[in-house]
């Protein structure tokens, strides 16, 4: 691994907010509760039990670690290897340690940031699906751009 510190400084970043966030949004905002930022945003407190945007609530939360473990295990393959974008396996790694987290403590992740524009309404999300979604992004995107 080329970056080790750096690697380890985002994604150790990035559970830190990522489970702040999930405490004061615990502590502090009751299920039914609904603090409008604008418009568009909303501050919620929603439990996922399922995976991204609430698909597969079936499955058992012991299977969802699991694959997260797997995920995880997967990033750190890829970052020792060299391959893909250091920058973007360090937020996707930080987001899936922060999700496992939840799946840990709570047997499910704790989902606040609510968005919609018009009648388009986006599923709940938090910290670390933000930050598995832009490194997912930046993975993809950056050997496009370097074409």
């Amino acid at each position: 691994m080329k970056k080790p510190v750096s690697v380890m400084l985002i994604a150790l970043s990035v559970v830190a907010l990522d489970q702040i966030t999930k405490y004061l949004v615990i502590t502090y905002l009751n299920p039914l509760d609904s603090i409008e930022i604008s418009p568009f945003l909303h501050l919620v407190s929603v439990r996922n039990t399922g995976a991204a945007f609430g698909m597969f609530k079936s499955f058992s939360s012991s299977f969802f670690i699991s694959v997260s473990v797997l995920a995880i295990t997967f990033v750190i393959w890829l970052l020792v290897t060299g391959k893909y974008n250091y920058f973007g396996l360090s937020l996707v790694l930080g987001g899936a340690i922060g999700n496992l987290i939840d799946r840990i403590i709570y047997g499910k992740v704790v989902d606040f940031i609510d968005f919609s524009v018009g009648r388009f309404h986006w599923p709940a999300f938090n910290v670390a699906d933000s930050s598995l979604t832009v490194g997912i992004i930046i993975i993809l995107l950056v050997p496009l751009l370097k074409k």
